[in-house]
């Protein structure tokens, strides 16, 4: 199951978070294998969406995903309120089956911007 956390975005800002995952032990996630992917949109069920960059830097057994938005992809929310986003990994195993994992989940706040 997914963390849930909210957060808030500035219009018109870059973003970079940072995700920490760690085993039930409290050992760092080996995400060596795994690629990430993250959305955001303005409800569940809407078409339009904003892809986060979401990279899971070296070395991967740190355990560390990161996701960011440029300026110009915030600029974008025009429509102020909440947002809808989920973080998802995935991997293949040796099958060739995809396993995907939720990460986190949870409403993003845009704080609009003045000066644009």
């Amino acid at each position: 199951m997914a963390t849930y956390e909210d957060f808030t975005i500035d219009q018109g800002a870059d973003l970079a978070l940072q995700i920490e995952l760690v085993n039930p032990d409290g050992s760092k996630k080996d995400l060596n294998g795994y690629s990430a992917a993250a959305k955001m949109k303005k409800t569940y069920r809407s078409e339009e969406s904003i892809t986060f960059t979401a990279v899971i830097p070296s070395p991967a057994i740190e355990g560390i995903v990161t996701l960011s938005l440029t300026n110009l992809q915030t600029d974008q929310l025009i429509t102020r309120g909440r947002y809808v986003y989920d973080v998802e990994i995935s991997f293949t195993d040796e099958e060739g089956t995809t396993i995907i994992e939720r990460i986190l989940e949870g409403k993003i706040k845009v704080n609009p911007s003045v000066t644009r």
